[in-house]
């Protein structure tokens, strides 16, 4: 028993510890842009290749080693994460652990836009690499996954469909000038932002969305579509007879949310036949739960009518705002603004939140097991009943596990370039002040099109992280 006592301290710090403080250096190093020292710290860990987070290892090795630019390198990682994704199971026995412990000792099997957004990255890496008909196939995957996306979820108030991703698969099918898929491709995304985004995130379709949205549409003849949205969106369409060839440029802006827990406290109220009703009277919630009783001894056992309240952890997000708000891409004369296109902060929080009451449900069914097993271990030792308490109060935790090397908000634009090697400056600003400028030579064919892609980590420190 007093061994037991010595080492509850130390599970009191795990079971604080946040999945973020726990890979502190290198999330200093990523956020710092040290991306050689961030690479290193996963390096020298492989383990993590087998452990529960294998999924997250995958994910920030592929994206460190974007940004090191080493694409091949990192879409071995990411089809390691795609292929986790693709062949997870679900371990009913740790299931079954998770509630007597927490959620922790199951394996990460990833938020749903995480596997969509590493299939962005994936496509981007092939495009840099030349290899167009390798992004194609990407394209492919990112259907697929968005049509179970759609399958999964029979609300309409679910995340189950992505704007940006059916944007990303036109800009690539229209660079290789496939004008249908990316006219359907275009289309999708425009009906996904209109019905879906500009209620659930705020997001409203990019105005360079609707041109290329009638651009392929005239491309591919269909008039009756091309009148309906130039009336619908205000604008006419007139095709560019320059000489030249288009850059997508992609702006990454910042880093997304990352995972917290946090408490809320619980009365019990009793009913009969074992009905254990959890209640918080200042947030609304209300759940119950039956816990077996065939006789009066069983609902001796089950009785908890002496512990009158009770802690649980919830996962919630951290927001870390960008220090940026928008930019501009200038080439020769001409001005781009970049078009916020996904929000990944806001798709992360919506998502949690549109899940909290199963979060609950899980949470409140752990702590009902939970305590009954202290109760019934309390009737045959006071001391041994008591340690399990304790234990149990220092485990209970939340999964506070999530992609954190993500973006927070990605932007892009279009810009048309003459042919030959032209120069483009890139201008960040802080609301109207003017941060940062990045200057850039593309080198572009006639009607070629091009892929670029810009990283800002910069955001506002939040010290609760830490």
């Amino acid at each position: 028993m007093k061994r037991f006592y010595q080492v509850l301290p130390l599970c009191f710090l795990l079971s604080c510890a946040t999945y973020y403080q726990m890979n502190l250096a290198f999330n200093q190093d990523f956020e710092s842009g040290n991306m050689e020292a961030a690479e290193k710290v996963l390096v020298q860990n492989p383990k993590a290749a087998d452990s529960k987070e294998k999924f997250l290892y995958y994910l920030n090795r592929g994206t460190v080693a974007a940004m090191l630019n080493k694409p091949e390198e990192s879409n071995i990682y990411f089809e390691k994460a795609f292929i986790y994704g693709e062949d997870y199971r679900t371990n009913y026995f740790n299931e079954a652990g998770a509630y007597l412990l927490n959620p922790t000792i199951i394996e990460y099997k990833g938020e749903d836009h995480e596997h969509l957004i590493l299939l962005y990255y994936k496509a981007l890496n092939y495009i840099k690499l030349g290899d167009r008909e390798a992004a194609l196939v990407e394209c492919r995957r990112l259907n697929n996954r968005l049509a179970k996306l759609n399958d999964k979820y029979k609300s309409d108030s679910k995340y189950k469909r992505d704007a940006f991703i059916h944007n990303l698969m036109g800009l690539i099918y229209d660079a290789d000038r496939d004008y249908n898929n990316a006219f359907i491709a275009y289309r999708n995304s425009y009906d996904i932002y209109k019905e879906d985004y500009s209620k659930m995130f705020g997001v409203k379709p990019p105005k360079q969305l609707k041109k290329d949205l009638l651009r392929t549409a005239y491309l591919m003849g269909f008039q009756t579509e091309l009148m309906q949205y130039e009336d619908e969106f205000k604008m006419k369409f007139s095709p560019d007879k320059k000489e030249g060839g288009d850059l997508i440029f992609l702006w990454n802006n910042g880093l997304g949310p990352v995972k917290d827990e946090f408490s809320i406290n619980f009365t019990v109220v009793h009913g009969k036949d074992g009905l254990i009703t959890f209640v918080n009277k200042e947030r609304g919630y209300n759940f119950s739960f039956y816990m077996d009783t065939n006789d009066e001894e069983d609902e001796k056992k089950t009785d908890l009518s002496d512990l009158e309240f009770y802690r649980v952890a919830i996962p919630k997000y951290n927001e870390r705002k960008p220090i940026f708000s928008n930019a501009t891409l200038s080439v020769g004369k001409s001005n781009f603004r970049l078009e916020e296109a996904e929000d990944i902060n806001k798709i992360a929080i919506y998502s949690l939140n549109q899940r909290m009451g199963l979060e609950l449900s899980k949470s409140l069914l752990r702590l009902a097991i939970k305590k009954t097993a202290e109760k019934q271990l309390r009737e045959e030792s006071e001391g041994w009943g008591a340690a399990l308490g304790a234990f149990n109060a220092f485990t209970e935790k939340a999964d506070t596990r999530n992609w954190q090397t993500i973006p927070h908000t990605i932007y892009y634009t279009r810009a048309r370039l003459p042919v030959g090697v032209t120069n483009a400056k890139l201008s960040i600003k802080s609301g109207k002040e003017l941060r940062q400028e990045h200057d850039f030579t593309f080198h572009v064919q006639n009607d070629q099109t091009i892929f670029h892609s810009f990283y800002s980590l910069e955001s506002v420190p939040q010290s609760r992280l830490y």
